[in-house]
């Protein structure tokens, strides 16, 4: 018998409901990410035949755990589906991710994928990006200095993560930076700023991607879906 611990979230369990036989689905990264790829992988024990492609190493140790078969991106043309968490979301349904520091990666398969499911609870769901104070931004580790002196010109209070008294290092071997902020008034504006610093990799903010947003009340689940309009 499964011990309660143990059983997914309401809303993971619908995602893993989403993913039909024989498709190819993106392992996002984080605490809903993780409860994605278990619930994901009770179905492949149960039969469901898929390949998983990860975003971050992570990700890729537990998907093995629960014996989900995994290829690589370049192995793939598309993805039918990538499942995965988001740190703040809007009510047009943009994202600010990477607080896990798998942004890159997390944005990389999400552009390859037919449809981007998010996962969160309602402390989530913020009136204008940028509420809870920060936009993950990698930047490559050479000259990181200047280039957090460049988003501070923007307007930004930037910050290199650190973690235990060190850097944070990416999967990709590079750094995050925090680019403190209070709520964006232009989302697009401050993405194509940042975008344009030299040494930047890539930011946290995931503007137009998701299709739906999987919202969690207890052991109800709130769809949110974007417009296309």
């Amino acid at each position: 018998m499964t011990r309660a611990a143990e059983i997914p979230p309401a809303n993971a369990a619908m995602a893993a409901q989403l993913v039909a036989d024989g498709q190819v689905v993106g392992l996002g990264t984080g605490r809903a990410a993780a409860a994605f790829i278990r619930a994901l992988g009770e179905r492949v024990r149960g039969g469901l035949r898929v390949r998983g492609v990860p975003t971050s190493q992570a990700s890729d140790e537990l998907a093995r755990q629960v014996s989900i078969p995994l290829v690589s991106l370049d192995e793939v043309e598309t993805l039918d589906l990538t499942v995965d968490g988001a740190d703040e979301v809007d009510p047009q349904l943009n994202l600010i991710k990477g607080y896990g520091a798998a942004l890159v990666r997390e944005k990389i398969v999400a552009a390859a994928s037919k449809r981007f499911v998010i996962l969160v609870g309602p402390e989530k769901l913020v009136p204008l990006l940028g509420s809870r104070g920060k936009v993950p931004i990698e930047v490559v580790p050479f000259g990181v200095a200047a280039t957090i002196r460049h988003l501070r010109a923007l307007g930004l209070n930037p910050e290199q993560r650190i973690a235990s008294g060190q850097p944070v290092v990416t999967d990709n071997g590079n750094c995050v930076v925090d680019g403190g902020t209070g709520p964006i008034a232009n989302p697009a504006k401050l993405e194509a700023a940042i975008r344009a610093i030299p040494g930047v990799v890539g930011t946290g903010l995931f503007l137009g991607m998701a299709d739906t947003v999987l919202v969690e009340r207890g052991e109800q689940v709130e769809e949110l879906t974007r417009s296309r309009s």
